[in-house]
Order: structure tokens, then sequence, then C-alpha cells
């Protein structure tokens, strides 16, 4: 794995600890990053041929950042609550955004980008629905978020009545958790190849 491959692969790492600490904010990050991410290639699609290479780096950091500030525009419109949930994270994406350009993510077909995409997705609602289950004991807790309703105890399914474990939901907890699904699918595919 090269440096670049490992640098994008860290960026991803932020939000997948702090955000996924419910299966709401998990999923309104992963649909932000998508809109963003293809607003910001089809941007660039346009603006590469036109820019001499000097200058694409100062319009790549301007379209991203424009992007980004423009969603967390709309996201603070819409629920102010998932707004500050997200916080910082959605910042990061375009940093991403800037990382996944100048590792030419963006020249690769569409159905690359778009498994790609997907698996990054995958690994964020997995996690934010596994740390939710076990951290705050609920299932779909804020789903009315989504909606753009700002009611305090709105939607979800309590799955324990005293709550779950704490330390799922902090980072760290987090961390270990997505250590301990690694280390299962490392035990799983290598199980398998022994056959």
């Amino acid at each position: 794995m090269s440096r670049t491959a490992n640098l994008r692969h860290s960026l991803v790492l932020a939000p997948l600890l702090g955000v996924t600490d419910s299966l709401v904010t998990a999923l309104a990050l992963w649909m932000l990053a998508v809109a963003i991410l293809g607003a910001y290639g089809m941007g660039m699609a346009v603006l590469r041929p036109r820019l001499l290479n000097t200058l694409r780096p100062i319009g790549a950091v301007i379209l991203a950042a424009s992007l980004t500030t423009c969603a967390q525009l709309a996201v603070q419109v819409w629920s102010l609550e998932l707004q500050q949930r997200l916080g910082l994270y959605l910042g990061l994406i375009a940093l991403q955004c800037l990382v996944l350009e100048y590792n030419g993510f963006f020249q690769q077909r569409l159905a690359e980008r778009v498994r790609q995409a997907g698996w990054v997705g995958a690994l964020l609602i997995g996690l934010g629905l596994l740390r939710e289950v076990i951290g705050h004991g609920t299932l779909g807790s804020h789903l009315a978020w989504l909606a753009g309703v700002s009611a305090s105890n709105a939607g979800g399914w309590v799955l324990a009545a005293d709550g779950g474990l704490r330390l799922a939901v902090l980072v760290p907890g987090g961390l270990l958790l997505l250590g301990l699904l690694f280390a299962a699918r490392q035990a799983w595919t290598g199980r398998h190849r022994s056959h």
C-alpha cells in the first residue's frame, strides 16, 4: 500500500470514529459525502481542462471548500441538531475531495468510484448501527433529524431500557469495535483460505 493510499484511508478514519455513534449521523454523513464528492467530481471535470496546471490546486481548494460550506449551511437549515452532531466532520469532506483529486480518484471509471463509495457507506452505516445498538440500546433514534423535524424524543426503538455499554459510543470504543470487526474479517477470510 502506498503512502497516498494510507493518507486517503486515514482521512476516512476520523469521521468513521467520530460520527458513527448512531445510525442517523453515519447515514447523514455518508449521504452528504456522496453528494459533495459527486458535485466536486462534476465541477472539476468542467474546470480541469480550463485551468492551468499551476492553478488547478487553487481551483480544487476553492471548489471543495465552497461545496462543503454550502452543504454545512443546508444541513444547518434542515436540522440544526444533525448539523451540531456532524460538526467539523463535514469539513473533512473538503479535505477528502482534495486528497482524492490528487490520487486520481475522479479520473477512474464511474463503476469503480461507486463501488468504493458503497464500501465506505457500508462501513459507516454498519459501524453506526452496531455502536448505537451496543452503546445506546436503541435502534434508529433521532430518525426525525433526516426528515428535518427537530423533536427531542422522536423515532427509534428502545432495545435496552437502561441503555447500553457507554464505551461503545465514545471514540475509543469505536476504535476497539472497528478493530474487532477487522479481526473477525481477518479470521473469517483466513479460515476460508485454508480450505
